[in-house]
């Protein structure tokens, strides 16, 4: 079984884009892990993923996600590969996301008005 499952803030604005009549959603989500070192001065790490939501998962990551919101993405690990314009092959991995909870209006927004819990939701395509 494979299963990604992350918390973080997102990178950027949601880019929504049509793929064969499939809407397509695709985003970048910092994950930031801490810790102090052996000489006790804090340290920390920033991680980037990039995300891929399809189908109405798609649209709804579209119209409530913004740049800085908080969010819990569950999915998997999918790895594309292709041939640029100088015939170089080039390898990107993506999270193909099954499922996405918003954790709140950090910096971006996401349209919760903070006194109701915010919605989660599911992908209805299959991966």
């Amino acid at each position: 079984m494979q299963k990604t499952t992350l918390i973080g803030n997102l990178g950027n604005d949601p880019e929504l884009r049509d793929a064969n009549g499939t809407h397509v959603c695709s985003f970048s989500v910092a994950t930031t892990e801490r810790w102090k070192d052996g000489q006790g001065n804090k340290q920390e790490k920033t991680e980037w993923h990039r995300i891929v939501a399809w189908g109405s998962l798609a649209n709804i990551c579209a119209e409530y996600l913004a740049k800085g919101s908080k969010v819990y993405i569950e999915g998997k690990n999918k790895t594309r590969k292709w041939t640029d314009r100088n015939n170089v092959e080039r390898y990107i991995t993506e999270i193909h996301a099954k499922e996405m909870e918003m954790l709140g209006n950090a910096e971006g927004g996401n349209g919760n008005s903070g006194n109701e819990a915010p919605p989660s939701y599911q992908d209805d395509v299959p991966f």
